[in-house]
């Protein structure tokens, strides 16, 4: 079939989901609807906020539904409307009632950013980091009513950074993603496409992230720390209390040079600033030692190490 005679209805929220649905306009399929989250209020002073898939279809001229659920009836008469070959979804936040998968002509495609059935739900990028992965990537899934349940298309891998945070990694991963989604619909479409069951001994599950899961405390291992740090530095930022008091680790590095920390220090207490001098500002952890690169002090302002180190005092707690 011609792509520009396949009526796509595409289904995503955020930047993710945008380079995905570049790379079919891009690729010159017919796009009929695209189908996100609604607006939400955002930052300080909530502003409500059109998602990024919204703004690139506008652009585009392409109709836009933003329905809070697909389970009402006029939510599927508004789909079956469109008379569509094919939905591909792609970090949509919504499952699709079965009814609504039967509607195209060739099933529904999703875009998934792990490799199934490991992390299935709503967060495989950060959990991934979090957990200190060091492969993750896309799978391209046939749908079915269950959460990324469905038979397996095709996968990508992807190398995770070892100081890679989740906004640089989800880039990289929707770029894999868009780079061969068009091929797979070619393929798909011409019936020449198998597909695998996951194995569901393998499956793992991706709650959504909470804001009390960035909460850490320094008699952990740094390694573990960092990857807290560079999994949830978006949202909701990794932190250490103390006395009520907030500091957030927005960046930083697994220090491994451990010549560089005075021997009297190196047994400190975990918390203990074991260098503040030019621009290196180290933690002792409960397992070795973290190089903090960007923090935020309680009610200050985001600030980098290198500017702020002189303000620590070595072998006191950094809070």
């Amino acid at each position: 079939m011609d792509r520009r005679e396949l009526k796509i209805i595409f289904m995503g929220t955020p930047e993710f989901a945008e380079t995905n649905l570049k790379a079919l306009t891009d690729g010159g399929f017919d796009v009929v609807a695209v189908l996100c989250q609604p607006d939400k209020p955002v930052g300080r002073k909530h502003i409500l906020t059109a998602p990024p898939v919204k703004v690139f279809a506008q652009e585009k001229g392409i109709e836009v539904y933003q329905p809070d659920t697909l389970r009402t009836e006029e939510a599927y008469e508004k789909l079956a409307s469109y008379n569509s070959d094919l939905i591909v979804t792609a970090a949509y936040g919504k499952i699709l009632p079965q009814r609504v998968l039967n509607l195209p002509k060739y099933g529904c495609i999703n875009c998934h950013g792990s490799l199934l059935p490991a992390r299935r739900g709503a967060s495989p990028v950060q959990r991934a980091i979090l957990e200190g992965d060091k492969v993750t990537g896309v799978t391209f899934m046939k749908m079915d009513a269950g959460m990324d349940t469905g038979d397996i298309i095709d996968k990508v891998e992807v190398e995770i950074g070892p100081d890679e945070h989740t906004e640089s990694l989800m880039n990289r991963l929707a770029e894999a993603s868009a780079e061969k989604l068009p091929s797979i619909i070619d393929v798909w479409v011409e019936g020449k496409l198998t597909t695998a069951k996951q194995d569901e001994s393998k499956a793992t599950n991706c709650p959504p992230i909470s804001p009390e899961e960035g909460e850490f405390t320094w008699d952990q291992d740094a390694s573990d720390i960092h990857n807290r740090v560079r999994a949830l530095s978006a949202w909701p930022g990794a932190f250490v209390l103390k006395d009520d008091k907030k500091l957030k680790v927005l960046d930083s590095q697994v220090f491994d040079d451990e010549t560089a920390v005075p021997d009297e220090l190196k047994d400190s207490e975990p918390g203990t600033v074991v260098k503040a001098k030019g621009g290196d500002l180290i933690v002792k952890c409960g397992k070795g030692f973290l190089k903090i690169i960007e923090l935020q002090q309680p009610g200050g302002k985001r600030l980098n190490a290198k500017d702020c180190a002189h303000n620590f005092a070595v072998g006191k707690p950094v809070i």
